[in-house]
């Protein structure tokens, strides 16, 4: 009895994946297109604030990282690329704790709170969530893999 309630309760689990993988490419998807598109549209203020933290070439990383914020929400949202396309996003957001969360990652074993709450964390744990589950059932990239799977049949 107790096994078939177990089995029933990890199916009834496995149906919620696509959906939540979905809400987390959606809601933190938005949430990097739109801070993208803010950096895009606010460029010398992210140039001044990445020569404040000694980047070098404040410009051209200003605008790499306002290209792959944007675009890398974009494809989140969409789920097209998804696993590629976060691969951008986890290096730009590991460079981001680096240079303006360094503390953070310093403290990520005495103070994990910290770490949590540093500004990249979301847009580094989504992104490593869809690296390695994938985006789920609801995405362009499921229905371009269903169209590669019929023409190959």
């Amino acid at each position: 009895m107790i096994m078939k309630w177990h089995k029933m309760f990890v199916h009834s689990l496995t149906l919620l994946q696509a959906p939540f993988l979905l809400v987390i490419r959606l809601y933190w998807g938005w949430q990097l297109f739109a801070t993208g598109k803010g950096k895009l549209g606010n460029i010398p203020k992210i140039i001044e604030y990445f020569n404040s933290l000694d980047i070098p070439l404040a410009s051209f990383n200003a605008y790499l990282v306002g290209i792959t914020e944007f675009t890398g929400g974009l494809l989140l949202l969409l789920g097209l690329g998804s696993r590629v396309a976060v691969i951008p996003v986890i290096i730009a957001m590991t460079v981001a704790y680096l240079t303006a969360d360094l503390d953070a990652i310093k403290a990520l074993f005495s103070e994990p709170a910290l770490f949590a709450q540093a500004a990249p964390f979301p847009f580094l744990m989504t992104s490593l969530i869809v690296l390695i589950f994938g985006p789920g059932a609801f995405s362009v990239d499921t229905l371009v893999a269903k169209f590669f799977r019929r023409k190959q049949e």
